[in-house]
């Protein structure tokens, strides 16, 4: 197995065109997005979509563990907390994001396979994917609250689009998604079993890619073995309780929805457990949440990837983000002593300036 962050391969298919690969590569942290794969992936897609002989880009990982388990935090902490290596942390936040336009606004199919955990920046490389694909091993997840941050890489565009208020659900609570909740919000296309995916390549490799669009040659050969998936489909607890989901997180102030929700964890099986995070989860991280998805309901991708910047920056300089790091990952204590114990603690105006850009930006 090759020792680089991101291997690349091409395909050669029967018409003599070639679908190009890119695999995360780093499975002992389960595929967590470094810089160095940022710096990797984003001028290899470019090249790929210049290359008039590629006809597709595959996206996959390494291993079955997970395809991406969310960023590189350990060496954002290290950007947060040694001298003069906060510009590190920015410039992460800068390069991901352009990646993540990128593969949304890529001009050819970009099939994403989300085996395994996929978290955090990792659906930031799934949710522009043209066609993204899920597994019965699929668990999706945006769980930053619990670490001080806030669902960030279009996640107040792509969050707003989910169906009713599943999305503001899922970024307070940060719980966990399998591949059919995925397909019920939104965030995944096509369902195939894992033990497939040697076959879709191979279809793939031999379809006819001359006379039909690309993407309709992608999604032929996905629907073909999507339904010969549909025995292993799970049930989807989303959709099965969509109406507690709606009438918890219906009301006029955060507050108030917390506490819905909160009440919620009585409740036996799925929702009890989804809304269990609530209680560790940081306040500052839950009302820049609330108040980022109710601000970016009317925004393009790219003004929500703008606005995302400005707040993941300061993120980066007001100690919360690194105060839920050192708890989760570098003292392991689990106790995050976060700036406001409680929602009714929170200052507006701490709040307010994350949304501020700072002079010279």
């Amino acid at each position: 197995m090759s020792d680089q962050p991101m291997v690349f391969e091409e395909w050669t298919t029967n018409g003599g065109g070639r679908i190009a690969v890119a695999r995360l590569n780093s499975p002992r942290n389960l595929n967590s997005l470094s810089m160095d794969m940022i710096r990797l992936l984003k001028p290899q897609l470019q090249r790929w979509a210049d290359d008039d002989s590629v006809c597709a880009v595959w996206l996959e990982a390494e291993g079955d563990k997970a395809f991406c388990a969310g960023g590189d935090i350990v060496s954002l902490y290290r950007s947060m907390t040694e001298p003069g290596k906060l510009a590190e942390g920015e410039r992460f936040f800068t390069e991901e994001y352009e990646l993540d336009y990128l593969i949304h606004t890529f001009p050819k199919p970009v099939v994403c396979w989300g085996n395994g955990i996929v978290m955090g920046g990792g659906i930031g490389l799934m949710a522009g994917a043209s066609h993204r694909v899920v597994t019965e091993h699929s668990k999706l997840a945006m769980p930053e609250v619990s670490i001080g941050l806030y669902p960030d890489i279009g996640a107040g565009w792509f969050l707003n689009r989910m169906p009713g208020r599943t999305g503001m659900f899922l970024g307070l609570t940060g719980s966990r998604m399998n591949a059919a909740d995925a397909l019920f919000v939104g965030m995944a296309d096509r369902f195939v079993s894992h033990e497939l995916k040697g076959q879709v390549i191979d279809a793939l490799a031999s379809a006819n890619w001359q006379g039909s669009s690309a993407h309709s040659v992608v999604s032929s050969v996905l629907r073909q073995y999507e339904q010969q998936s549909r025995e292993a489909l799970p049930a989807s607890a989303v959709r099965d309780h969509f109406d507690d989901i709606q009438q918890a997180t219906d009301g006029d102030s955060l507050e108030q929805v917390v506490a819905q929700l909160k009440d919620l964890g009585g409740r036996e099986g799925w929702l009890g457990k989804a809304v269990k995070g609530l209680a560790s989860a940081s306040p500052t991280s839950l009302a820049l949440t609330w108040k980022h998805l109710q601000r970016s309901q009317r925004d393009s991708l790219k003004q929500v990837l703008d606005n995302e910047l400005v707040m993941s920056v300061n993120c980066l300089k007001k100690g919360e983000f690194a105060e839920g790091i050192r708890a989760l990952l570098i003292d392991k204590d689990m106790q995050p002593r976060w700036r406001y114990a409680s929602l009714a603690e929170l200052d507006n105006e701490w709040i307010e300036e994350f949304f501020s850009q700072a002079p010279g930006h």
